[in-house]
């Protein structure tokens, strides 16, 4: 069996590559399009040390992942944030468009760490049928590697899903801005001071401050229990696993 301090250190190391390596994949589709200010700032590393902010990556992280472990057994929800890349908008040949595409790689880079996470993952001998059920036999089979592997796929996934949401600053925001027609793009923007605190809000704050009255609303929570088990059987799939037939489970 592998102790509590060895799964802590494996899921924080996890945690920091999926967040480290979304801010580089920012930097790198940047220069792509021409714009050289990450890699003049010296940002195009895939040293973790050069994009760690110390609360986002280590501090809010850290409490999240000792807090779930010593109260679930388990992670059940991650947050956190790097140093974000520098971007000079200006140095493309059509900012908006370019910020959209330097926004969306990201959650891309997220999403390919996560399947190649799942090609990583031993295949898991037959048993009750379920995504959750098939990691957990593989945990159980390979325990070590899969204290690294599991969370590394589920951080990917989660952090991917959740800078999808169409809001400014998260990265599916600045999608929006560079989609949505100018005028409405320009509304959308404005939100960019904002937006942070509206997450932290809607996901954090208010679910805590409304369950301490039994009101039941934590939206984001709820629609994550839904999409995280179909995406994680989506990029298991991809990766070659036979995870036999659906089942309707939720992974909160």
């Amino acid at each position: 069996m592998i102790d509590t301090i060895a799964q802590i250190a494996l899921a924080a190391i996890a945690a920091i590559l999926a967040i480290t390596l979304h801010e580089t994949a920012h930097g790198y589709a940047a220069l792509a399009l021409g714009d050289t200010t990450a890699r003049d700032a010296g940002r195009l590393s895939l040293n973790p040390l050069r994009h760690v902010d110390p609360v986002g990556t280590l501090l809010l992280p850290g409490v999240l992942l000792v807090g779930q472990l010593l109260a679930f057994g388990r992670v059940m929800f991650m947050f956190g944030w790097a140093k974000p890349v520098p971007v000079g908008a200006w140095s493309f040949r059509d900012p908006r468009r370019g910020m959209a595409i330097v926004a969306a790689a990201g959650p891309a880079s997220n999403f390919v760490l996560a399947i190649i996470g799942a090609l990583l993952l031993p295949a898991s001998p037959g048993g009750m049928p379920g995504v959750f059920a098939y990691i957990d036999r593989a945990s159980a089979a390979h325990p070590w590697w899969s204290a690294f592997i599991v969370p590394f796929i589920l951080y990917n996934l989660v952090l991917g899903l959740f800078n999808l949401i169409p809001l400014p600053p998260l990265d599916g925001g600045r999608i929006a801005v560079g989609l949505l027609p100018l005028a409405l793009a320009r509304i959308w923007a404005r939100m960019e001071r904002a937006g942070i605190v509206i997450v932290l809000l809607v996901v954090f704050l208010l679910p805590a401050l409304l369950s301490q009255f039994g009101i039941a609303f934590d939206p984001f929570r709820a629609a994550m229990g839904q999409v995280l088990p179909w995406a994680l059987r989506l990029v298991l799939g991809l990766a070659g696993h036979h995870l036999g037939p659906p089942v309707h489970e939720q992974f909160f």
